[in-house]
């Protein structure tokens, strides 16, 4: 028997994702350093199709139809790296080595570069969704050449999330595209799951609601242009009481959020791009904040407060909610942004409509507004930036004073919500005619003849700020 694809590391999503495979039809051959995960799976789930049994990777090469098809699905990192060395040698020119695991992009991009000189195809391919997607359908963002997809991609689209009849995988790009558009995802994912956050302190702190009433608040939100996957589990979150103390599940939770890579791979590509994802740097930074539990409890004692009185009106909830959802839409401009810069960078044919409708399904961002999104991307006229679509210029609009409010109220309650209001300082630094730059511009040109740019002249220019003050056209030594 020739298996149409091989899968090597069956972990939970590996083979969750080799379940998925056999499901639709494809033959899988399975691998595993230790053979006895492999049993494992074959004996618990060998009815969900047809499977082949290989004990080392020379037989799961061997079982495979060309061009073969490697999945590789470990750890990260340096495990890739020691799968691949060991694959390599076994292969032929044309076949397809695949890493579905959350590798870093410029990794990808290294060893897609690599193989090429070997004749070898290399996909980075990011998926998304979870275990639970791995198996049922899951978002698929393969990266690669456009000739490893045409074999690989009627595999992909098959086992991938369908929403209104379409898969929720497409080619994104070369090389290291896909993990990109991955670690983006995740990115937003991040903020997301901190504003949903910060909007439960809120509502908490601020308005007295207790985790069962808003499990309430939240489900009617999910029935809203909030509707989406994050806002649904997280009113599953609310309404769990603990069966031990009979308290909130969210009570007798540390609140210490932890974090794989992925959040802080996406900042620090930000900051390298020169893209301002300033409420998903926060939403890293506020877990990093979470996790000095240490710093918290000398805080408690030592540090002031000085909260304000502030009486909580009735459209507080109401309000929340707005901001929620200006707040959400802004990660996603900041995300989608930082997409058109990677584009620029990097090379990369990036369809931000296409990108956007692979996001409606299977993945954890799933939201009623990418829709809207995608809309906005495949109009005729494709917005400079996400907040620019007419649709969403006037959604801000109306949520604006709501939004505004939020920040105010939870500034003087003293409750943290850097999502909210950074992402508030986002808009607003977009649409002011003057930002403080210039004085920026000014103290770099004083204290380091960095020069500056004027607005009634071209060219570059400098102070003598150590002389008599005069000014110079500067000379360009590039």
């Amino acid at each position: 028997m020739s298996a149409h694809i091989g899968v090597t590391g069956l972990a939970v999503m590996g083979a969750n994702l080799a379940r998925n495979l056999a499901r639709n039809g494809f033959t899988v051959a399975l691998h595993n350093r230790s053979v006895e995960k492999t049993d494992a799976l074959l004996a618990k789930h060998g009815q969900d199709g047809d499977f082949v049994r290989t004990e080392t990777l020379q037989e799961l090469v061997d079982s495979l139809e060309k061009p073969r098809r490697v999945l590789i699905m470990v750890k990260a990192g340096k495990p890739v790296d020691s799968v691949i060395e060991q694959l390599e040698p076994l292969l032929e020119p044309g076949d397809i080595i695949i890493d579905a695991g959350n590798s870093h992009y410029e990794d990808t991009r290294r060893r897609e570069a690599s193989l090429a000189k070997k004749d070898l195809h290399f996909v980075g391919i990011g998926v998304s969704g979870g275990e639970e997607g791995a198996l049922n359908g899951p978002s698929i963002m393969p990266g690669g050449s456009r000739e490893s997809y045409d074999a690989l991609g009627p595999l992909l689209e098959k086992i991938a999330a369908h929403v209104d009849g379409k898969p929720c995988c497409a080619w994104i790009g070369t090389d290291g595209a896909g993990h990109f558009v991955k670690m983006v995802h995740n990115g937003i994912e991040y903020a997301d799951m901190q504003v949903i956050g910060e909007a439960f302190d809120l509502l908490r702190s601020g308005a007295g609601i207790e985790p069962a009433e808003q499990s309430k608040i939240f489900t009617e939100w999910n029935k809203s242009e909030l509707a989406s996957f994050l806002i649904e589990i997280s009113a599953e979150v609310l309404g769990h009481v603990d069966a031990k103390t009979g308290k909130p599940f969210v009570d007798v939770v540390v609140d210490a959020a932890g974090q794989k890579g992925t959040g802080r791979w996406t900042v620090i590509s930000a900051l390298e791009l020169g893209s301002p994802t300033s409420g998903i740097a926060e939403s890293v930074f506020a877990r990093a904040l979470s996790s000095q539990t240490e710093q918290r409890k000398l805080a408690q004692d030592l540090m002031a407060g000085g909260e304000a009185d502030v009486e909580i009106p009735e459209s507080f909830v109401e309000d929340v909610r707005q901001a929620l959802y200006a707040s959400k839409l802004v990660s996603y401009a900041q995300g989608l942004d930082m997409l058109t810069s990677a584009a620029k960078e990097y090379g990369w044919d990036l369809k931000l409509d296409e990108i956007a409708s692979l996001w409606r399904g299977g993945c954890i961002i799933r939201a009623e507004l990418l829709k809207e999104i995608t809309k906005a991307y495949a109009a005729a006229e494709k917005p400079a930036n996400l907040l620019f679509a007419p649709a969403f210029t006037k959604a801000i609009a109306d949520v604006l004073p709501a939004w505004r409010r939020v920040v105010s109220t939870a500034v003087q309650l003293g409750i943290p919500v850097p999502v909210f209001s950074s992402s508030l300082a986002y808009y607003d630094g977009l649409r002011r005619k003057r930002l403080p730059a210039a004085v920026i511009q000014g103290q770099r040109d004083l204290f380091g003849a960095h020069t500056y740019g004027r607005v009634d002249a071209e060219g570059t220019f400098h102070t003598l700020w150590g002389e008599d003050k005069s000014e110079i056209e500067a000379v360009d030594t590039h």
